[in-house]
């Protein structure tokens, strides 16, 4: 079957791989489509910590069932699926909480264990398989997975009050935030970008400001939409080199700060402001299986992602499609192959 591998730094090819071998448990799915990611970026790059070239991309996926393993018991040929592409070790402390995004050993796509979600057929265990209804579009339901990542940055939240909550950067994971926030109930949410594109999309998808944070004084104007006291919540959702001490000034006294970004490179921090106002700093990492189950009702029960799909690309242009995510040279919020 054929294969988008990433064989060099910023170098994709198209190989002919074995088609993958199906256990007990596991379900076949012929894929439709395959988000591009964030982390495929970073493979694509060389900065992933754990991916390294040569590897299969991807990790967002949705298809039809085409053969299961003979324990299968939820599953049957034609089921319209998705995946939880992240698998356990089912020993350790993390696991037994459920945690399996923070398990050291765990299993995920695009690695010597389990191949990447550009390929023409994927395996996954049965446990990690969410069917799809008839209604959604593969497309919507490859976006499954990174509206999780959503779910779980505004869940990792302890604060009660839902008044506001401001979105630094507004990429694909900054977007479904605002869907995620929406959907939660925030009743001011605010944005940024440097791209109108983006900016505009999130008006579209419910914030009620939107600003450039290289023309525009945000700290200021948060300020002015609360009163003077600042969000509740502040997503890092971009990597800028003062983003962090953005998100300080943007958050109320005793808020909080979630940072969902991978930010690969060391950037300043002048953390005065956050003893000052005892703002809390938490990280959200992927999520957890509960993230992805309230993220799979959503895509189920009709939220309507289709506008952030900006770009699709059939499996042999996958260079193509992981250039237009690095370059930006157009407007872009989720780049998908399609099979």
């Amino acid at each position: 079957m054929k294969a988008a591998l990433v064989v060099d730094t910023e170098t994709v090819e198209i190989q002919d791989v074995p088609e993958p071998e199906l256990k007990d448990d596991d379900v076949l799915i012929k894929v439709k489509v395959a988000g591009v990611c964030g982390s495929d970026l970073h493979l694509f790059k060389g900065t992933h910590a754990f991916r390294k070239p040569p590897a299969v991309l991807g990790h967002e996926v949705a298809g039809d069932v085409v053969k299961v393993g003979s324990k299968v018991t939820k599953f049957k040929e034609g089921d319209r699926v998705t995946v939880l592409p992240q698998v356990g070790c089912g020993e350790c402390e993390f696991c037994k909480q459920d945690l399996v995004n923070l398990c050291l050993n765990k299993k995920v796509p695009g690695t010597p264990n389990w191949i990447g979600t550009f390929v023409e057929y994927f395996n996954a265990p049965e446990e990690t398989v969410f069917k799809l209804e008839d209604s959604v579009t593969y497309e919507i339901g490859s976006l499954t997975e990174p509206l999780a990542v959503a779910v779980h940055a505004l869940a990792r939240a302890s604060m009660k009050s839902r008044d506001c909550v401001v979105i630094l950067g507004t990429g694909t994971i900054g977007m479904l935030c605002v869907v995620a926030a929406r959907e939660m109930g925030f009743k001011k949410i605010i944005t940024t970008d440097t791209a109108p594109f983006n900016r505009e999309m999130s008006l579209r998808q419910g914030a009620i400001v939107s600003y450039d944070p290289l023309k525009d004084d945000v700290e200021g104007n948060v300020k002015k939409l609360t009163d003077g006291r600042g969000a509740d919540l502040t997503l890092v959702c971009a990597g800028a080199p003062n983003i962090l001490d953005q998100a300080s000034a943007c958050t109320r006294r005793r808020g909080e700060i979630g940072l969902v970004a991978m930010i690969t490179k060391p950037i300043p921090f002048y953390c005065y402001s956050t003893v000052f106002n005892e703002q809390t700093v938490y990280g959200a990492m992927t999520y957890e299986t509960c993230d992805f189950v309230k993220a799979a009702e959503m895509v189920n029960g009709g939220v309507d992602l289709s506008a952030f799909v900006t770009q699709r690309l059939p499996l042999d242009q996958t260079q193509e499609a992981l250039d237009i995510l690095n370059q930006k040279k157009e407007d872009v919020i989720k780049v998908v192959v399609t099979f």
